[in-house]
């Protein structure tokens, strides 16, 4: 009866958690308030995510295969696609749609109007102005889309 009981009570609470988006794992400082703010978007988006807080994401940019020249202050992969800097839910969710072959997307540096570098609430909003690159296993990156 007890065992009946704790499956009937733990099957809603997994079919919950199973129901939200792919993990995205992000490495970012421990100290850096737009990672977190990029990391609340994804969750509102409906990823689930796991944070690493290390002193230096250089590493494990390199690990995933970003370019140096991409980078930005947080690194993030999601079924196997390396995601640099502020990349917007909805290209993440483009990305694991289409299955491109390529080493994932970025938003190089940290433009104002990306998702975590909106600005503080209540304040006038920067419009987005960055490009989402796709970062190619061979070759030049490439515009994903451009927000204007």
């Amino acid at each position: 009866m007890v065992a009946g009981a704790f499956s009937a009570f733990a099957l809603p609470v997994l079919a919950a958690t199973e129901a939200k988006g792919p993990l995205i794992e992000v490495w970012k400082t421990p100290t850096c308030g737009c990672c977190k703010e990029w990391v609340s978007h994804l969750e509102r988006a409906g990823f689930k995510t796991t944070v690493h807080d290390v002193e230096d994401t250089s590493a494990i940019r390199a690990k995933k295969g970003i370019p140096l020249a991409l980078a930005s202050c947080h690194t993030g992969e999601v079924a196997g696609y390396a995601l640099e800097g502020h990349v917007p839910a909805s290209e993440i969710k483009r990305l694991l749609a289409e299955r491109p072959q390529a080493v994932g997307l970025a938003v190089a540096g940290m433009p104002m109007g990306s998702p975590g570098m909106e600005g503080p609430p209540g304040a006038a909003q920067p419009q987005p102005r960055f490009d989402v690159l796709l970062v190619s296993k061979q070759g030049a990156p490439t515009v994903y889309r451009a927000y204007r």
